[in-house]
This record gives structure tokens, sequence and C-alpha cells, in this order.
């Protein structure tokens, strides 16, 4: 099952459930453990998952977070727990007095229901006010899965966590910007469009009536984005493309030279083969190469490990050359590649002999 399955059948559970927790006891072990085990958090392993870890802050002694993940001996991540049916309130724990005396990058404040994820980023090692971001399990979108999987632990790399933390912090600021806008434009927004279609004197009188116009024209634009994506969709849906696995010509880049940045998919993909190969070598001994149709990812910038053929179409395939030939299997979902850990591992210890 992965993972997105894996949070789906918790979000059932959860919506199922609720209404016979009685405690934050029974919070924690029905709803708060499967969260982390779906992470791939060993709650059994005291070096990775430390229940109700010791913060001492100052004169006070003896408080303690909830959960607190440990990666390479060092506290990444601080969880606080609340029984189901209570509100989450930042300011009623130890997690915002705790945080800026840990080492931790990231929060989460959680009742089993919802979790709201907090970092710095406005000021180092001082929590944020307001979380980068909120997912609810009785209403589990898909956006909020995929940030979530970054926090997985075959994925879990602090700087790309920081940067997508960021990008959804101010993301979701613009969202509610852009909604208060629509929903009621302030007199601001209303003169910065007026200007660009009216060259006349903006009185009280055009304000007002711009004002208007300006809803209406929002309401229309977003329908007619709707309805034009329908139809695309629609359109799409009765097309019947076929999907061939690359052709062997496809492999070899003539000129050899790299395509740019590669896909957020691909890069997940790298991060998963990284995270399995950790257990054989330094992780600063892997890099990988965006090439025309495929990543390529090598062993001290030259030994092949693997490829990923993630560019053409909706198949995804990855080649182990563990015979020194092309091994092309196709990959169902992502995390498939884990499948594939004993011939990835196998490809390293032959390059170190």
């Amino acid at each position: 099952m992965d993972f997105k399955d894996q949070l789906k059948q918790l979000g059932e559970k959860v919506c199922r459930l609720k209404d016979t927790v009685q405690t934050e006891e029974a919070t924690k072990m029905a709803f708060i453990v499967p969260f982390l085990k779906a992470l791939d958090y060993d709650v059994s392993d005291p070096s990775e998952v430390v229940p109700e870890y010791t913060c001492d802050i100052g004169t006070k002694k003896g408080e303690k977070i909830d959960y607190t993940i440990f990666k390479n001996g060092e506290p990444i991540i601080l969880i606080e727990c609340k029984h189901c049916k209570q509100k989450l309130n930042l300011h009623e724990g130890q997690l915002l007095r705790y945080f800026h005396v840990s080492k931790a990058r990231f929060g989460i404040l959680t009742n089993g229901i919802e979790y709201l994820f907090y970092s710095d980023l406005a000021e180092p090692n001082k929590m944020d006010e307001k979380p980068f971001l909120e997912i609810n399990f009785e209403n589990l979108k898909d956006e909020a899965i995929e940030a979530v999987k970054k926090f997985h632990k075959s994925y879990f790399d602090l700087e790309t966590i920081s940067g997508i933390a960021s990008e959804l912090k101010y993301m979701k600021e613009l969202k509610a910007v852009i909604n208060s806008e629509i929903s009621s434009p302030s007199e601001d927004f209303v003169r910065v469009l007026a200007r660009q279609v009216y060259p006349g004197v903006i009185s009280q009188k055009w304000l007002n009536f711009f004002t208007d116009l300006v809803k209406r024209a929002f309401s229309q634009t977003i329908n007619e984005i709707i309805s034009d994506r329908l139809e695309s969709a629609i359109k799409a849906g009765q097309e019947k493309i076929e999907v061939q696995p690359p052709e062997p010509d496809d492999e070899d880049d003539e000129d050899n030279k790299d395509y740019g940045e590669a896909t957020e998919e691909e890069l997940d993909g790298y991060k998963i083969v990284k995270a399995i190969l950790s257990r054989r070598v330094s992780a600063d001994r892997l890099s990988c190469r965006n090439k025309k149709y495929y990543i390529s990812i090598t062993l001290d910038g030259s030994k092949t490990i693997c490829r990923l053929y993630f560019k053409r179409g909706r198949k995804k395939y990855i080649d182990v050359p563990l015979e020194g030939k092309r091994d092309m299997v196709e990959l169902k979902k992502l995390d498939d590649i884990n499948l594939h850990s004993d011939n990835l591992l196998k490809m390293v210890a032959k390059y170190e002999k």
C-alpha cells in the first residue's frame, strides 16, 4: 500500500472512530501513532521516536513533549498531541515554549484529526505564529497528502522541506488574500484594475461602479477557466494514447549533456534510491543527472547505479544494470522503487569490490 492509500485509509478510520475516542492517550494510539507509522517512523525504536521527551526550559523542569522524532541523534520534529475533541491552540502547550531551545526545525500540533505544521520561517529558532501546512483527516486533499509526503522518513531532507515550507506558507497567505479580493474587492485593488481600463479620474461614483464590475469579472473568469478545463479533459479522455517504453536508442544521449532541472517526481525517486543506498555509502557520494529521457543516479559521479525513466507518458520504469545490460522494469507507483533495494545495493557492492 502506497503512502497516499495509507493516509486515505487512516482518514476513513478517523471518521469512523472519532466519536468513540474518550481520552488523549486513546487519540494517540488510535490516530497519531498510525500516522507516524505511515510516515515510516518506528515508534518502538527509541533512537527514532521518543515519547514523553523531557524538555527542561530554564527554571521549568520536567515538562514533556508528547513525541520527538530523531534523525542521526538529533531531534527533527516535535509533536504535541491533544484529545481528538479538543480545539488546537498553539499557545496552550509545550510546543511553542520548547521549540526555541530545541534543534528541531519543525513542530506539529495535532488532535489526531487536524495536523498543524510549524517551522521558523520568519525568525530562526522562533516558531511562526501561523502553520505553513494544515491537514484535516475529515477532508483529506491530494495536495495536502503530497505536502505531508515530504516528511516521510524516506524523503526527509531538511533543506528541501524548508524550501517547500516557505512556499506553502506564502502560497497559503496569497490564496487567502486572493479569496478575500474575489469575495469583497478592496478599494486599493479595484483602483489598480480600474486604472488599467479607465483613463479618467476614479471618483467615488466610478469606484462603486468598478467594484461591482470587478466582482462579476472574477466570477465570470473563474467559470470560463473551469469550463475550458472540463472541455479539455473530456477531449483528452476521448483520445486513446498508446504509451510505449523508451526504445534503446532513446537511452543514449549522444552529446552526453544534461537537461536542466529534474522534475519533482524524478527528485522524489532519487531521494528513495538515496535512502536505500545510505545503508552502504555516504549520501554525498551519490548524485543525479537529468538526461533527455531519464535521470541517471551515480556513485562517485560516474558509476551508474540505476536510471529512472519518468519522462514518457504515464508509465514509469527503473533500470538497474546489474548484469551489465538494460533491465527495464515498470513501476506501478513511486514507492515500488523499494522493491528493487537488493539490486540497488548489489550495484554498490559491485563497484566497492
